[in-house]
């Protein structure tokens, strides 16, 4: 018998809120600039920076998701494949040089980090959008 209690349903809307908050904050201080009359400044590397809100955001979804028996895998996999593709571009920025400035952004080991950033921020959008789903779930009305 699944869990749906209160427990489940508290760590799914926390770990929910700090998923989505490294993948938010960008847009609303990018936003928040352009509209203090500046220019629109998305720094597209705070997801990355603000990545243990996120971890710890992934692992309350990951524990509510086994206590309920649902998403398991989407949050389980996206939640280890943004930390593999994390912890992966950042070591091929510093193994390249990218990271020390030695190598030129223009070099093809740049596009690949920033693949790999895009793909972290990707499979961190699959953990958040499944903690929302799992969310909802619990609080359904059987």
């Amino acid at each position: 018998m699944p869990k749906k209690g209160k427990l489940t349903q508290l760590m799914a809307v926390l770990g929910s809120i700090l998923a989505w908050l490294p993948l938010l904050a960008p847009l609303f201080f990018a936003l928040g600039s352009l509209f203090r009359g500046g220019s629109f400044l998305f720094d597209y590397l705070m997801p990355a920076e603000l990545f243990p809100v996120a971890l710890l955001g992934g692992w309350l979804l990951l524990w509510a998701a086994i206590r309920a028996r649902a998403y398991r895998g989407w949050i389980g996999w996206s939640l280890l494949a943004s930390i593999l593709l994390l912890v992966g571009s950042q070591a091929l920025a510093v193994a390249t040089g990218i990271a020390s400035g030695r190598t030129p952004m223009s070099s093809p080991w740049f596009y690949a980090v920033v693949a790999g950033l895009i793909l972290f921020t990707l499979s961190l959008v699959i953990t958040a959008v499944s903690g929302v789903r799992l969310a909802r779930d619990l609080f359904k009305k059987d």
